[in-house]
């Protein structure tokens, strides 16, 4: 399991940690994805100053906090999305009626990665070699999944009120695909959840 990237929770950065665990690899800081969301708030004001920068919509907009991120570490769906179709990805929702979700509900071990979301908590579900790992920023490390309790574990993750993203396009190589393809993992010990502070900070 060492093979696999996975960041633990630092403050409130589970985004940052969710998109380098998807990725596996340490691709986006905290400050890649403040300038995304900076570019993305600059074109949302071009946006609102065509219909004029005197009229009252504009004012209350650019006296309006980011909505794209903040100095927490919070970052929004916006910004994931940007920062994925630099690698040519992209991400849809789980429960959509596009024909690939569709296909995503019905064999959800056929896809490569979902994106979870809830109370600004980010984390991803990802397949490497033949098995799916949760990768869970909140957890100690990887968890394994196994293919039957795959769609399960979405369905929960519904239930509890989790927003899914399924990932589409073609994911970066990495040593962990390359390597659990010759060597399938086992886990005899679930990993925990870290300390209930980190949990708290991750999802004010």
């Amino acid at each position: 399991m060492e093979v696999i990237f996975h960041e633990k929770q630092e403050g409130s950065l589970c985004a940052q940690h969710c998109l380098n665990a998807l990725l596996q690899n340490q691709y986006f800081s905290a400050v890649d994805l403040a300038q995304i969301g900076r570019r993305l708030d600059d074109r949302e004001r071009e946006r609102m100053a065509e219909g004029g920068v005197g009229t009252n919509e504009y004012q209350r907009f650019i006296e309006e906090p980011s909505s794209n991120f903040d100095d927490s570490g919070f970052f929004s769906v916006q910004v994931i999305s940007e920062a994925l179709s630099v690698w040519g990805l992209d991400m849809m929702l789980y429960n959509s009626q596009n024909p690939t979700a569709v296909h995503a509900r019905e064999n959800p071990t056929q896809m490569s990665a979902f994106i979870c979301n809830y109370h600004q908590h980010w984390f991803c579900i990802r397949k490497l070699g033949l098995q799916w790992f949760n990768l869970n920023s909140l957890l100690t490390g990887p968890e394994l999944i196994s293919d039957t309790y795959l769609a399960l574990f979405l369905t929960q993750l519904q239930q509890e009120g989790y927003s899914i993203f399924i990932v589409t396009g073609q994911l970066p190589e990495c040593e962990a695909e390359h390597l659990l393809r010759l060597m399938p993992a086992s886990q005899t010990v679930k990993p925990s959840l870290l300390t209930n502070k980190t949990t708290h900070e991750s999802r004010r």
